[in-house]
């Protein structure tokens, strides 16, 4: 079985010659959650329309489950459940009439699917109550059942907790992540909710201006983003060994210039200065440093207040 779900070869799309994509070499292994990063009119949802066949490239190629020829790519984007923007729900209709005229109009066959695909996502108390009187966050969950018809093993989310109030985007983040772990689907979000994507995603890709900037693990944005607590002493070395004796830890750094960088036991911060304190040490700089999912977005694209 082929580890990627999705692979873009210099993926470009042109528009009145303005590139919405410009050589953009994606990749999505089998089982990630891949968190879609970039700000409005980065080129996301031209991706996303690509890779579900809404729109065509104007030059490069991509690769669905390890095929990239036109009639493998159809029968590829039948293993492909989607929300993109709102979902489109019949109004007056009940979440199983709803989940019903969909499994008809896809060709899906067996009704036994319906029930399962409610109780999926929670919906499977809802009764006759039509999809006109449902909160967003239960249109939102009907939105994802229909996604899931037929099983999909790539599951592509725009926006999911967009609108949510927050018991709602808790609610959306635990289905997600339970239907990754739970049943191995390949999941790919894009979202401006930068704080919910570092609680989900296994994986990030960073596009700005149609270009993909950076992909990287959640372990090495985690890496590149690691919490420390950064220390100025007027005796470093008595400092070190302070830190060494009395909190129990070698997990820091003496720089050149005699600043002490502390990357654990920094969830105590009062302990730290009252053992540096006590040793007779002069303080001078005790700064907690390091960077959030936000930051790092903001500061990788060129800095500015991100409006993903």
């Amino acid at each position: 079985m082929h580890q990627y779900v999705l692979q873009t070869n210099q993926l470009t799309k042109k528009f009145k010659g303005h590139a919405a994509l410009d050589k953009v070499n994606l990749s999505i292994r089998k089982g990630a959650i891949y968190g879609f990063i970039g700000q409005n009119g980065a080129g996301k949802s031209t991706l996303i329309r690509i890779v579900t066949g809404l729109a065509f490239p104007t030059d490069g190629s991509i690769e669905l489950f390890g095929s990239g020829e036109n009639k493998a790519l159809i029968q590829a984007r039948k293993r492909i459940g989607s929300i993109i923007e709102s979902p489109a729900l019949f109004p007056h209709m009940t979440a199983a009439e709803n989940l019903e005229a969909n499994r008809i109009l896809r060709g899906i066959p067996g009704k036994e699917c319906v029930p399962r695909m409610l109780q999926q996502v929670g919906l499977h108390g809802v009764g006759k109550k039509k999809a006109k009187n449902f909160s967003l966050g239960m249109k939102q969950r009907l939105g994802l059942a229909i996604a899931l018809l037929g099983d999909p093993e790539f599951l592509i989310l725009d926006e999911p907790t967009n609108g949510l109030d927050p018991m709602g985007v808790v609610e959306m983040r635990e289905l997600i992540k339970r239907l990754n772990r739970e049943l191995g689907i390949t999941i790919l979000i894009s979202s401006h909710i930068l704080s919910e994507l570092h609680q989900m995603a296994s994986h990030y890709g960073i596009i700005h201006h149609g270009q993909l900037l950076e992909q990287l693990t959640a372990q090495e944005l985690e890496e590149k983003c690691q919490q420390y607590v950064m220390i100025k002493v007027d005796n470093p070395d008595k400092a070190a060994a302070v830190i060494q004796n009395k909190l129990g830890t070698a997990d820091f750094e003496v720089m050149q210039n005699g600043v002490i960088k502390l990357f654990s036991r920094i969830e105590h911060p009062s302990k730290i200065s009252s053992s540096l304190f006590a040793a007779g040490l002069e303080i001078e700089q005790f700064t907690p440093m390091g960077e959030d999912l936000e930051s790092y977005f903001t500061k990788r694209i060129g800095g500015g207040v991100p409006h993903v």
